[in-house]
């Protein structure tokens, strides 16, 4: 039987009573364990936890559906590789019950999210972070291991985030210091591109899809991102979530380039200014967060 449900535009309003019938319809098994919506949950997906080990992630909108078969195909075959959890989805569920995008079911990991200065040993979490980082590089991305769809601004070049960037600057001059903003800028966009063979990166690194215990990093979440491309995206977690000492061990860890650091700065650099711009004001936490990717790209520059 088909479902009508209430829609906000053009996107489903997704609630427990959904979730519910997605599971009963596809996974039966599942359908009798309590759900739990998390808050504040991403801007991609609603995700319920299932039970005490599982969780339901469902995309919001057209821009994230496909997300659950990428991370369905790949996350299997990555996890054994990676020397941190990721959360393997089980399974993989489809449209239905009027919900009309893939949706899945995927491992639940206790822990609490990663926050700036929460860190047991931030030289440990950097170390760590990078052998992550290189361990995801080093997997071969050739005709058995091609990436899914994935968004194309990330792992691409940089110059396709530059007049967004270069508006967004104008807009926050006055808040940060415009002048300073377009050094940073423009040293990332004369640095030479990525010309070797390009690597699978996570595609979006920053403290919200890590988590600790304890202060100790436990797991990495959301591969929502995940492709291959240029590495530099990945630096992200460099200004987002590490003090400076760290950043410095994780970069020596990583064993970055020159070009390639520039270009990840810029990238953090356009990422804070994109999310400052479209959410600071309504979002206290965006605010803070962002507020602090930004300046730490100043800081690293001088």
């Amino acid at each position: 039987m088909s479902v009508t449900i209430e829609q906000t535009g053009a996107n489903p309003v997704i609630d427990a009573a959904l979730v519910e019938r997605l599971l009963a319809a596809q996974l039966p098994d599942l359908a009798s364990l309590p759900l739990k919506r998390l808050e504040p949950a991403g801007s991609d997906n609603v995700i319920y936890r299932l039970g005490d080990d599982l969780a339901v992630r469902l995309p919001r909108g057209d821009w994230s559906t496909g997300q659950p078969r990428k991370e369905f195909q790949w996350l299997p075959r990555l996890a054994p590789r990676l020397p941190l959890p990721v959360p393997t989805p089980i399974a993989l569920g489809s449209p239905g019950e009027g919900y009309p995008w893939y949706w899945c079911v995927s491992r639940w990991f206790e822990g609490e999210t990663a926050t700036i200065g929460g860190l047991a040993d931030a030289d440990r979490t950097a170390v760590e972070l990078a052998e992550f980082v290189k361990a995801l590089q080093r997997v071969p991305p050739d005709e058995t291991l091609v990436p899914g769809p994935h968004n194309s601004f990330i792992g691409a070049p940089l110059a396709r985030r530059d007049p967004a960037t270069r508006a967004a600057i104008e807009a926050v001059d006055g808040v940060f210091d415009g002048t300073a903003l377009t050094e940073v800028w423009n040293a990332a966009m004369a640095a030479p591109p990525w010309s070797l063979p390009p690597v699978w990166i996570h595609g979006d690194l920053h403290p919200g899809n890590l988590l600790t215990v304890d202060g100790n990093l436990s797991a990495v979440l959301d591969f929502g991102g995940l492709g291959v491309g240029d590495p530099a995206c990945d630096l992200l977690i460099a200004w987002t979530l590490l003090p400076s000492p760290a950043r410095e061990t994780f970069r020596a860890t990583l064993d970055v380039d020159d070009a390639t650091w520039a270009r990840g700065r810029g990238y953090a650099l356009s990422t804070g200014l994109n999310a400052y711009t479209a959410y600071a004001a309504t979002n206290p936490r965006v605010a803070e967060n962002t507020r602090h990717q930004i300046t730490e790209t100043l800081k690293d520059f001088r």
